[in-house]
């Protein structure tokens, strides 16, 4: 008896009036604090979703999704959730797992025959947990897929095997998106089904993710859907495009809303369980927010003190966050930023999707709520974060004077003309890039972004990208041009991976097309340093020079009378030409040049 009186008290206690008043004033002061710090942070939109247990207690949007015509934010409102799908990626493995279809200590080359790393030592030791983890010895590799994205799966499965490593296999934790990519690939190959289709059917079919979606014109046509925008420090807001992040979805595709995210939420912190259906594991859910590898010594700071260690799981990051357990992981793509946290044992999950570049407002928010929520002292987050905003903005306008100050012509010259530096650039591991001459500039194209190149020193050249539609002159790409030993340039190095050496692509010059007519002036024998005979002729409407007891080769125009043979990288052929016939041929190579003067046709 006394026990159900004692049931009774508190059952009304939580259902009373006076304690449903205090949730209301919570999300009242709250309504009040997300906007100040929506508009201290110059933040355009975000939406923020609440839940406890199995419900969602708040949601709400702030702001504009849409700036030019100040339309709001709502808690349905379409964000791209970047880098915060990747739990959805590991979890369709989690389930895989639990039909027995996966083994997460095999080689993912058992179920994707044809992957290659870079090293014997990644082909034979590497395992599908260690790409859970971010944990292969990989740097991240990103501008591989982020300039030269593609939409073929198998392009992307052969660029890996290119890929350098920095370290050791679980030597050091590093971010790699690719192998989220490789994890997508896995569960396809087990399914027969597209990445898309495994998340749809195992998450968001089941959890009422009825809106949700992948890609960018799926979220183009939906109603309330948010735009992305770039904030510079001093506030200045730009519209962004929509990023097609392509066959590199399972890293970060996903477009959703807090309300639908907020499912999420609730299944993570219910063991995997959604209104008493199973969707994850129970087993898979404890490993994936337990810590498989240490991110960083993630010691308390001065500050605060009972924030400490920094872990991952299988996509989600793991915290103790002020005396409380904390998994999250957060999302940065073209125009939007996201955070998904939950405290498993305080039953509490947070989604907070934003349109803002890089904004630290998701973290800021997470972690206003989560001192309220948790009946915490609040601690001034919005006035730290506004604080660092503001040495930054300081900081950047004092290099730029000094970078001004200092700023002068370069005192050197290209070793070569600036048509010699045309051509393609290519690297197996990332992709091709063509540098091309108009109006004496060079100017760059990836597969998908552009950029110019300005002259440094020497044959080092600054590239900056056009990104958005704008030039980036904050941000430099140095490109240093490489010479063969015949002294024509042969690539270039950028350091496009900063843990690594830069990146070095191997040049392929223009090929003109000539005419027969044009060919046939060519066409000949020649006499070379008296002794050699080489006789030059067309076939099949293509040059071909032909050496005794040396396979004939294909010559390839690349300027005016000046050929490269095609399967030889180094050796050339220049024409001389007078009186408007071609007199002599100098065939240039690393060990010297051989001319020859044209035999007369008697």
């Amino acid at each position: 008896m006394r026990r159900l009186l004692l049931a009774l008290l508190l059952f009304s206690f939580f259902t009373s009036p006076s304690f449903s008043q205090k949730k209301t004033d919570l999300f009242k002061t709250l309504d009040t604090e997300l906007e100040k710090a929506r508009v201290a942070l110059k933040t355009p939109g975000f939406a923020v979703a609440i839940v406890q247990k199995d419900q969602i207690v708040y949601a709400k949007g702030f702001g504009y999704k849409d700036v030019e015509n100040q339309v709001p934010v709502t808690e349905n409102t379409l964000f791209a959730i970047g880098s915060s799908s990747k739990a959805f990626t590991s979890a369709v493995l989690g389930v895989l797992r639990k039909d027995e279809k996966i083994d997460f200590d095999e080689r993912p080359g058992k179920y994707i025959p044809e992957l290659r790393f870079a090293e014997p030592w990644m082909n034979e030791q590497i395992i599908v947990k260690d790409l859970m983890a971010h944990r292969t010895g990989l740097p991240r590799h990103d501008f591989s897929w982020f300039m030269f994205p593609s939409e073929s799966k198998s392009e992307l499965i052969k660029r890996i095997e290119f890929q350098e490593p920095f370290t050791g296999l679980r030597q050091q934790w590093y971010y790699n998106n690719w192998m989220f990519f490789l994890q997508g690939e896995i569960g396809a190959r087990l399914t027969g089904k597209t990445w898309e289709q495994n998340v749809k059917e195992l998450f968001f079919d089941k959890l009422g993710m009825t809106r949700s979606n992948f890609r960018i014109p799926e979220m183009e046509k939906d109603a309330d859907k948010s735009f992305g925008y770039s904030v510079e420090l001093d506030g200045k807001t730009s519209k962004m495009d929509y990023y097609n992040i392509a066959a590199m979805g399972p890293a970060g595709a996903i477009n959703s809303s807090v309300s639908e995210m907020s499912n999420w939420l609730i299944t993570w912190i219910n063991g995997g369980n959604f209104k008493g259906e199973q969707i994850i594991p129970e087993d898979y859910v404890k490993e994936a927010m337990s810590a498989q590898m240490v991110v960083s010594a993630g010691t308390p700071s001065k500050e605060h003190p009972d924030v400490q260690f920094s872990n991952y799981g299988y996509g989600w990051f793991l915290a103790s966050y002020r005396g409380h357990y904390r998994v999250e992981h957060g999302g940065n793509i073209d125009g939007f930023s996201a955070s998904a946290s939950f405290f498993p044992t305080d039953s509490l999950g947070i989604m907070i999707l934003t349109n803002q570049n890089g904004s630290p407002l998701p973290n800021v928010v997470r972690n206003m709520v989560a001192d309220r929520m948790l009946n915490l002292e609040p601690a001034d987050w919005l006035g730290e974060t506004v604080k660092r905003l503001e040495e930054a903005k300081e900081a950047q306008a004092k290099a730029k004077a000094a970078a001004d100050s200092t700023a002068k012509a370069s005192l050197t010259k290209p070793s070569h003309i600036l048509m010699d530096y045309t051509g393609t650039y290519e690297h197996p591991g990332y992709g091709k890039m063509e540098i091309d001459l108009k109006n004496d500039t060079l100017f760059v194209q990836t597969g998908l972004l552009g950029g110019f190149l300005e002259h440094k020193d020497y044959d080092t050249f600054n590239m900056y990208l056009i990104y958005q539609g704008e030039p980036n002159k904050d941000n430099a790409f140095p490109f240093q041009f490489v010479s063969n030993m015949t002294g024509d340039i042969s690539g270039l190095k950028a350091p496009f991976e900063p843990a690594l050496d830069p990146i070095e692509f191997k040049r392929t010059p223009k090929e003109n097309e000539l005419s027969i007519d044009d060919l046939k002036k060519y066409e000949g024998a020649y006499l070379l340093m008296g002794v050699q005979e080489v006789k030059v002729y067309i076939k099949e409407e293509k040059l071909y020079a032909f050496v005794p007891g040396q396979p004939e080769y294909e010559l390839v125009n690349i300027g005016e009378h000046e050929f490269n043979l095609k399967v030889l990288e180094g050796f050339k052929v220049k024409f001389e030409e007078k009186d408007g016939e071609i007199t002599a041929v100098s065939f240039i190579q690393p060990n010297g040049t051989f001319r020859g003067e044209r035999k007369k046709v008697e």
